[in-house]
């Protein structure tokens, strides 16, 4: 199984509450993230008109592709039941959360999944704290050999 994660996502923020979503690709994409060209960077998903869309992952262009014309950036539909929407459209809502993508991976039946997070973002305080907090058990250790 091939697994590909988004190393930003618990740094940037708090993670609520995951679940499981299918993608649906084209055959270069898939082929694409099989060879591991694939990217998060600023990557996010939304709920529009009933339907949960992800935007801006990018996914290169397959080499020995057939498309001349290709947007690796473009929004690609998630496959959810309408009950799961509903609730994260809810929950987006009411909360304020942001849906962001965590893991990507390739499952044992050949489909693409992708991990969404319900997560809020992190203040820039939290995450000097955390820094701060890292360096000083680090220096702990030190000094306790």
């Amino acid at each position: 199984m091939r697994e590909f994660k988004n190393k930003k996502a618990e740094k940037n923020f708090h993670i609520i509450k995951t679940f499981e979503a299918g993608l649906s690709l084209t055959g270069n994409e898939i082929k694409s993230i099989r060879a591991g060209k694939i990217n998060f960077i600023d990557s996010y998903a939304t709920i529009k008109d009933g339907e949960a869309w992800l935007h801006s992952l990018h996914i290169s262009h397959y080499d020995k592709g057939f498309y001349q014309e290709y947007n690796p950036r473009r929004s690609r539909k998630l496959l959810l039941h309408k009950h799961q929407i509903k609730r994260l459209l809810r929950k987006v809502k009411e909360k304020s959360y942001t849906l962001i993508p965590v893991r990507l991976y390739i499952n044992e039946d050949g489909y693409a999944k992708i991990e969404l997070a319900l997560a809020k973002g992190k203040k820039k305080y939290e995450k000097r704290f955390k820094i701060k907090k890292r360096e000083d058990q680090k220096r702990m250790d030190r000094y306790s050999r």
